[in-house]
């Protein structure tokens, strides 16, 4: 393979091969990188979902229990 690549120009290595890649392959690339995008923005909004059910929770629990002291 490296024998191949020795003989050739150096722009169908740098330019003409990665295009061809991402011709071939980027509907592929695309969909996974959609995938890991769409995956994030799921766990960052169930991480401030569970955070802001966490302070809801501490902020009537501590307000509930000084009622209680009354």
């Amino acid at each position: 393979m490296r024998e191949i690549f020795a003989g050739l120009p150096w722009w169908v290595k740098w330019v003409a091969v990665p295009v061809i890649a991402l011709v071939v392959f980027g509907g592929l690339i695309a969909s996974v990188v959609g995938f890991v995008i769409g995956l994030l923005f799921k766990v960052l909004v169930f991480v401030a979902l569970v955070g802001g059910v966490i302070y809801v929770v501490r902020k009537f629990t501590s307000s509930s229990s000084s009622r209680s002291d009354w």
